[in-house]
């Protein structure tokens, strides 16, 4: 597995639109497990409301994805 994957439970958001699976860019998300089929990554992120309940769950392309930061990191 390579150093640069997103780190399970990073929280992500959405950089595209994804109207198929009724979502949109912007929504957040959470890394849940790491995916590898035949050479091709992805990540499989879970997309839940305020109460926790999930309404999607789906494996995107890590360039899909904004992963976001609570404290301050260095550029």
């Amino acid at each position: 597995m390579s150093d640069n994957r997103i780190p399970l439970l990073a929280t992500v958001a959405l950089i595209i639109d994804l109207p198929e699976e009724r979502l949109t860019r912007g929504q957040i998300g959470t890394v849940v497990e790491h995916l590898d089929a035949n050479g091709e990554i992805a990540e499989l992120v879970e997309f839940a409301d305020d109460d926790g309940q999930t309404y999607a769950i789906l494996p995107l392309k890590p360039e899909q994805l904004l992963v976001l930061h609570r404290q301050h990191q260095a550029a």
